[in-house]
């Protein structure tokens, strides 16, 4: 009995000592767990952008390749830098406020993407936080590819303007003081928007004329037209003509380059027109009469810009014949419009659809290329500043404080 008993509790003490070896190997070959790292709250705040100067830009994309994706970017073109975006969905149209209070961008969506009830808006941003100061339902808006007169606004900001062509042609007039669209003024046969003054604005005319629309201090307007000044199916002029809205001068381009100089008002006038490439000492290119001929010609989207403070005209210019107009231009001539002359032709790194310039001193040309690069050019001597690399998928126009 007592060898018996001597056995189990040598067998106990056996087992407890394994149960002590096992648990000192699990505990030495375990690693020790380390305290959850206890995480951060996400806090979301506003950037306030500090005053801008005359080079900072607003610059659309259309991104083509999904349209409904449409930006305006905010760019800084001293520093190469991004600032900020925001949405511009589907063929959309800006404006800058000419005091740099606020900028506007129209734009069309559907309640269930690409189908359901359609939305024409506006929109309008603070330049500096980019938030929405104003957020407006349009009666409607021509849902057309993007050209800068589709949308402007009057000299002092008062007045913004959107072109409408369902059920017919006309311009919405919204009220930036009381954010609301005012009226609905009709042109019957005309398109596109040119503001002269406070209240006032002209359109082209499918016979090559113009129609004038003056409004009074209630806001009612006054319809004038002018005679035909150029051939529609002959030598139509482009959309994108630049101009200066405040003294209502517009600088019409035709596809096979003659200017013609205008005063908008309730009474247009047109100068007499004269030829780009005879600016340059060429001879005067054909019109659709002969549209083979080949020559240098101007093309393009956003195709000319225009320096106001020393009348410099900035035109993209290629070689082909008449039906060319939508060619990216390979050179970029500067044209004095008071002389009538060619100050230098600007051989381009890369095509480009688009210019624009700014309006200072020390004047920046802006281009685009096929990769949405968007190319700095000093304005004094056209010389290489900076390319800020693949800004957007398809640049097609700008707007510089100034304008």
């Amino acid at each position: 009995m007592l060898a018996e008993r001597r056995f189990r509790v040598a067998r106990r003490i056996a087992r407890s000592l394994l149960a002590a070896t096992v648990l000192t190997a699990v505990s030495t070959f375990t690693p020790a767990h380390a305290a959850e790292p206890i995480l951060q709250t996400e806090e979301s705040d506003v950037v306030t952008l500090p005053p801008g100067g005359p080079h900072r830009v607003l610059v659309e994309d259309g991104v083509y390749r999904h349209s409904k994706d449409g930006r305006v970017y905010v760019v800084d073109l001293d520093t190469g830098r991004l600032l900020g975006m925001v949405q511009a969905a589907y063929n959309a149209n800006m404006v800058a406020d000419p005091a740099g209070k606020a900028f506007y961008v129209a734009e069309t969506t559907w309640e269930r993407g690409n189908r359901g009830k359609r939305h024409d808006m506006l929109a309008a941003y603070d330049p500096r936080t980019l938030e929405m100061v104003a957020d407006i339902d349009l009666p409607g808006r021509a849902l057309i590819t993007p050209k800068k007169p589709d949308m402007a606004i009057g000299a002092d900001g008062h007045y913004v303007y959107v072109y409408d062509s369902s059920p017919t042609n006309a311009v919405h007039v919204y009220d930036t003081a009381l954010k609301s669209v005012v009226r609905t003024v009709d042109v019957p046969g005309c398109g596109l928007v040119y503001p002269w003054g406070n209240t006032g604005f002209s359109s082209i005319c499918g016979d090559g004329s113009l129609a004038n629309v003056q409004m009074d201090a209630k806001g009612k307007p006054t319809l004038t037209r002018t005679p035909p000044f150029f051939v529609p199916d002959r030598d139509p002029v482009f959309e994108h003509s630049p101009e200066v809205g405040a003294n209502g001068h517009v600088w019409f381009i035709s596809y096979s380059g003659l200017i013609y100089e205008t005063t908008l008002g309730t009474q247009s006038s047109v100068a007499k027109p004269w030829s780009i490439q005879e600016a340059a000492g060429l001879k005067a290119a054909s019109d659709a009469r002969a549209p083979f001929e080949v020559t240098w010609r101007p093309g393009g989207w956003q195709l000319a810009a225009l320096r106001a403070r020393d009348s410099h005209l900035f035109v993209l210019m290629h070689k082909g014949t008449f039906w060319t107009h939508k060619e990216a231009g390979s050179e970029l001539w500067e044209l004095d419009l008071k002389t009538h002359r060619l100050v230098r032709r600007i051989p381009l790194a890369a095509h480009s659809m688009m210019v624009g310039v700014t309006q200072d001193a020390q004047s920046r040309i802006m281009l685009t290329d096929e990769a949405g690069d968007l190319v700095v050019l000093d304005g004094a001597d056209g010389k290489p500043v900076r390319k800020i690399g693949a800004l957007g998928d398809a640049l097609i126009f700008t707007a510089a404080p100034g304008e």
